[in-house]
């Protein structure tokens, strides 16, 4: 467990105080695999992404993505600062959103877990990191967060009710916790990203590998019904197209586009290249070849791609309160339709794809 100690200024890793004797050499453990780097502390199984540089950067990359898709955003649940004393974000990857809010919430306190200790030491004195596994029973009182952020674990999270019924004892009466996914379901309404695609084909195998795995799909209403299920109201769920390569008319939205190009570009070793060796035992040189022909294929002007991020947030009840009932989780709402991409379709359905999955940390 790191905790930082100082009052005041950015801190480094000279000033960590340490609730156990100190952090031992087993939790940097990793293993090398077709020139990627796997962290082990928890299982060589436990998490299938790298937590190489190459990754970390990649995973930076795509919070920048997701500011300029929400328009700068880190959360959508109605949080009023004054109100807000702890901020737990689970998953926390590089820690990059975690830090990011430590300095928009400067007087609450913002702790990140993660099964990797991949965090930096230069960070806001409010903030801190542990290494943990949220899918264990939390150790932290009940009660005791006024806001809770999941974002992009479940190619980690095998145990969603227990990990939700922990949030849920976790939070204050009043406080939210947000889930955040992005579905790996790839789509054109234009039909340029045919059955077959390598690109989508690489998406197909990988949610073919999470469902062996224990690891649930991200479907259209996945996340609010999760909230419903655990116990939360007034629950509300978005959806936002994230276009994949330069093809939307919008200037802001061609360029995100671009960005997720790259990050597509960078991710599809990072995600299915393990799942596709260690659990669909494929050939390192089948699945490779297969992923570099995605990843050419996905530069193709004439592909007008994207897939979707799936939010959704819900209140823990104040003791006494009464529900209204009243949540609709019929389908996602459209966030920021006011910058659609050039081949939206707002009329489009919420009915499941016929396989579909996570894609990101």
């Amino acid at each position: 467990m790191l905790q930082w100690s100082s009052d005041d200024g950015y801190e480094t890793a000279s000033s960590y105080d340490c609730s156990i004797e100190s952090l031992k050499s087993s939790i940097n453990q990793y293993i090398l695999e077709n020139g990627r780097r796997y962290h082990t502390y928890f299982g060589s199984n436990r998490n299938l992404m790298p937590t190489d540089e190459m990754e970390q950067d990649r995973l930076d990359m795509h919070h920048e993505i997701f500011l300029g898709v929400l328009h700068g955003a880190l959360h959508m649940a109605p949080l009023k600062p004054e109100k807000i004393e702890r901020i737990m974000d689970v998953g926390t990857g590089t820690g990059i959103w975690a830090i990011d809010m430590a300095d928009r919430f400067p007087h609450a306190e913002v702790m990140g877990i993660d099964l990797s200790p991949i965090q930096p030491t230069w960070v806001p004195p409010n903030c801190h990191f542990e290494v943990d596994d949220a899918e264990q029973d939390w150790t932290y009182d009940a009660d005791y967060f006024d806001y809770i952020h999941v974002r992009n674990v479940a190619l980690n999270i095998t145990k969603w009710p227990h990990l939700l019924a922990e949030t849920y004892r976790c939070t204050k009466p009043g406080g939210y916790v947000e889930l955040a996914e992005v579905s790996g379901d790839i789509i054109a309404d234009d039909d340029t990203v045919p059955p077959g695609h390598p690109l989508k084909l690489s998406w197909d195998y990988l949610s073919k590998a999470m469902e062996l795995t224990g690891h649930d799909p991200i479907y259209s209403n996945t996340l609010a019904e999760r909230l419903t299920e655990a116990g939360f109201v007034d629950v509300k769920s978005f959806r936002v197209k994230q276009p994949i390569g330069g093809w939307p008319q919008d200037s802001k939205l061609k360029v995100i586009g671009e960005m997720m190009l790259l990050n597509i570009q960078l991710g599809l070793e990072a995600y299915c290249l393990a799942a596709f060796t260690r659990v669909l035992g494929m050939a390192t040189g089948d699945a490779s070849a297969l992923l570099k022909e995605a990843s050419v294929r996905a530069c193709d002007r004439g592909m007008h791609a994207y897939n979707y991020f799936y939010i959704a947030y819900g209140r823990k009840q104040k003791d006494g309160e009464f529900s209204d009932e009243d949540d609709d989780e019929d389908s996602d709402e459209d966030y920021g339709s006011d910058e659609s991409a050039e081949y939206d379709d707002a009329s489009e359905s919420t009915e499941k794809p016929k396989r579909t999955g996570d894609m990101e940390e």
